[in-house]
């Protein structure tokens, strides 16, 4: 038990040649399960291939959640952690149909697993570069795209039982677009209070992540621009001193307007 500590341990915290490979190749997994729950989710749920490949990704996030909870230090406080709580759902989404049926609700449950790609960033913010240079763009980019697509699913669970025009999760992001693009176009609405209140959520929150997507593409709040003294190439737009070292800046800038 003491080694397969240490080797948990050393895959997933490690700083050796092969931990790093390891991790690389997680974060691979993570990339491609992401992609994967996206895309069928727009898929019949009738497809036998998709239960084998749900059976063959359940088993590999098995293994991955396992090896996380073994090489924690305090595995109780592991267990209550957020993410460790949606991995469990996740993986009983993936498993559960082969026992009680392909439920909708389960499929559309995975989405959840998009809030794992603030973990799969940060990791490739410290390994990439473009990661490194467009933080801002890429987390506001982020943002919204885990919002359209989770308040979908929420929509889709709440809204598929009793509303006659969402009979899929396509339906419900079709919706959740077009409400928060403030299009409106009507042919597709929330019945009940609680409907009502959710499309009033996603106008409001979803357009706010909307325009600070649109801030950080037109008019970031970093700059680049290299520091002379220490290299520091991510600065303030309105920075005159480094925040690094104190060395006097001169950014050019749009200059004072009314």
């Amino acid at each position: 038990m003491r080694d397969l500590c240490g080797f948990c341990r050393e895959v997933y915290y490690g700083a050796t040649p092969r931990a790093l490979r390891a991790r690389y190749i997680l974060l691979l997994l993570d990339l491609v399960i992401i992609s994967y729950f996206v895309v069928t989710t727009f898929l019949p749920s009738s497809y036998e291939w998709l239960i084998v490949t749900d059976m063959l990704f359940g088993s590999a996030l098995v293994l991955d959640f396992a090896g996380r909870f073994i090489a924690d230090t305090d595995r109780g406080a592991f267990l209550l952690k957020p993410m460790a709580v949606i991995d469990v759902v996740v993986i009983v989404s993936l498993l559960a149909p082969v026992f009680l049926g392909n439920l909708a609700f389960l499929r559309v449950a995975r989405v959840l697993r998009l809030l794992r790609s603030y973990v799969v960033v940060r990791q490739l913010r410290s390994h990439s570069k473009f990661f490194a240079k467009n933080e801002d763009v890429v987390f506001s980019a982020m943002n919204l795209a885990v919002f359209v697509f989770v308040v979908a699913a929420v929509v889709f669970v709440l809204q598929a039982s009793v509303n006659s025009s969402i009979n899929n999760y396509f339906d419900a992001l079709y919706f959740t677009i077009a409400t928060l693009t403030t299009t409106g176009f009507g042919d597709i609405i929330l019945v009940g209070e609680a409907g009502r209140l959710l499309a009033v959520v996603i106008m409001i929150v979803g357009v706010a992540l909307f325009l600070r997507l649109a801030q950080t593409i037109f008019r970031p709040n970093k700059v680049d621009y290299e520091c002379p003294d220490c290299g520091l190439t991510r600065h303030d737009r309105d920075a005159v001193h480094c925040k690094h070292c104190g060395r006097q800046l001169h950014i050019r800038t749009e200059g004072v307007t009314d």
